[in-house]
């Protein structure tokens, strides 16, 4: 039985980034693990990504582009404030301004720069650079 489904998915995606194949069966599905793809997405870490129905359940095939150095879950989930994102910057990513961190807030999950902008805090879920 899986406890953590957004963690086993990025390194399961982590572990395919670094032996150089080009794509990756996640399993099982879930709207986090959606958004989150989602979001890497948008910011080139992957390519494209699509659900698949099996009769054992939801799986997502996602294409892989080779610009993954490291991603993870973040346990245990902080909350985190909306003045207090440079501490977690600091970290888990290692450089300013490389990489993203995964918000779930009210309005949704979000890169933490998004939430900066937007002036808004909540609980850190996962980060990629």
């Amino acid at each position: 039985m899986l406890n953590d489904t957004l963690a086993t998915a990025l390194s399961a995606i982590l572990n395919k980034e670094k032996i150089g194949k080009k794509e990756c069966i996640v399993r099982p599905s879930s709207k986090i693990i959606k958004a989150v793809l989602k979001i890497m997405n948008e910011n080139n870490y992957i390519g494209s990504f699509e659900d698949v129905v099996t009769a054992k359940g939801n799986l997502l095939k996602v294409n892989l582009l080779g610009n993954i150095n490291k991603c993870g879950a973040i346990k245990p989930r902080y909350s985190v404030k909306k003045n207090e994102y440079e501490k977690f910057e600091k970290r888990y990513l290692p450089a300013k301004d490389f990489g993203i961190i995964f918000v779930s807030t009210p309005r949704g999950i979000v890169t933490h720069t998004e939430a900066k902008k937007k002036n808004i805090g909540g609980r850190l879920i996962a980060f990629c650079y």
